[in-house]
């Protein structure tokens, strides 16, 4: 089943390679949607996939980055369908 994760992303977040990390694991993934650095320091995340293919992408960034995520709120959502591909958002 297609799902959609909005996440944001708490830590030593910004400046460690995290959005294109993410970017690379989305796109071999096939996961659509972006990812994006916020002003107050945190990273959002928005991605739509198979909710299995979430689930495991999900778990290699928290590996990438255990070192420097704090916390993370995710919430899971229905898809849109709006997106093509993956992307860093400025």
């Amino acid at each position: 089943m297609q799902r959609c994760i909005h996440a944001y992303y708490l830590g030593r977040v910004q400046g460690v390679g995290f959005r294109f990390t993410t970017e690379d694991l989305a796109r071999d993934s096939g996961i659509t949607g972006w990812v994006r650095n916020l002003h107050d320091g945190r990273v959002e995340l928005l991605a739509e996939a198979e909710e299995s293919i979430l689930e495991g992408f999900l778990s290699r960034i928290e590996q990438y980055f255990r070192n420097y995520i704090k916390h993370v709120d995710i919430q899971w959502q229905d898809p849109t369908g709006e997106f093509r591909d993956f992307r860093i958002k400025p």
